[in-house]
């Protein structure tokens, strides 16, 4: 009998995070699920049953989630997926230098640090799937989040040239960019929020999108299209879409 597919996914205790981990789950993975909140981690273990291990840890611990990736052994598939919406908050025309700082320490040094983790697993086995879960705010400039949008730009520029850098290697690279999704950090976003689906359904989308070894995918429509677009338009254009998706972030 062969050996379960293994797989680690970060920010794994609630939203899309969890809903990858019962995704994997249903499909008889062995799973390495990471998160901050403790108790909200070990829910989703007991839901996902079978061969679970949790970590609950804030990303930026680098020694922690090192020797974490160290004790979970082979792995065949890690997916990315920890960060926080942080931007400007009621009354305020741009985010603050800290509320930059720690998203950008958050949503992309942390998840760099930590893929390196991964990838020197990987290599050693000459195979594995690697997906940074990004934004479509990172292919579309949020005025209202300047380092959010900075951050998941951040990802899929470095999760694109880590798949060239990584072509033939047999350890392969995705980037996805959801949209909005119903989820406990999107409700700190207090403005519109068009095509909104739930994590289930992204779950399903990125899950599968990994497993073909998508180079970059999206969704949902039409906003994935129009994000993909939205560096080449006029500037007047781009004000005018964005215009109806302005927000502020309440407090967390």
């Amino acid at each position: 009998m062969s050996e379960p597919k293994s797989a680690i996914v970060t920010g794994a205790s609630s939203g899309i995070g969890r809903a990858i981990a019962l995704e994997l789950a249903k499909a008889g993975w062995r799973l390495g699920l990471v998160g901050r909140d403790a108790v909200r981690l070990a829910d989703v273990a007991r839901a996902c049953g079978g061969d679970v291990s949790t970590a609950a840890l804030d990303m930026r611990d680098k020694a922690g989630f090192a020797e974490f990736v160290a004790k979970f052994g082979a792995l065949d598939l890690y997916i990315s997926n920890h960060g926080i919406l942080d931007g400007r908050r009621e009354g305020q025309i741009v985010e603050t230098g800290s509320v930059a700082d720690e998203v950008l320490a958050i949503n992309l040094t942390s998840a760099i640090a930590a893929l390196h983790e991964v990838l020197l697993v990987m290599q050693g086995r000459g195979k594995g799937q690697i997906v940074l879960v990004s934004s479509l705010g990172g292919l579309s400039p949020l005025p209202d989040a300047p380092a959010y949008s900075a951050s998941k730009a951040g990802l899929v520029m470095y999760g694109l040239s880590l798949r060239e850098a990584l072509r033939g290697t047999g350890v392969g690279v995705s980037v996805c960019c959801p949209g909005y999704v119903s989820s406990p950090m999107q409700s700190k976003h207090l403005g519109h929020r068009p095509h909104e689906i739930t994590p289930e359904d992204a779950a399903r989308r990125i899950v599968k999108g990994a497993l073909a070894n998508k180079r970059l995918f999206g969704f949902p429509a039409p906003l994935w299209p129009e994000a993909l677009f939205s560096l080449l338009v006029p500037a007047g254009v781009l004000r005018w879409f964005n215009g109806k998706l302005r927000f502020t972030v309440g407090k967390g």
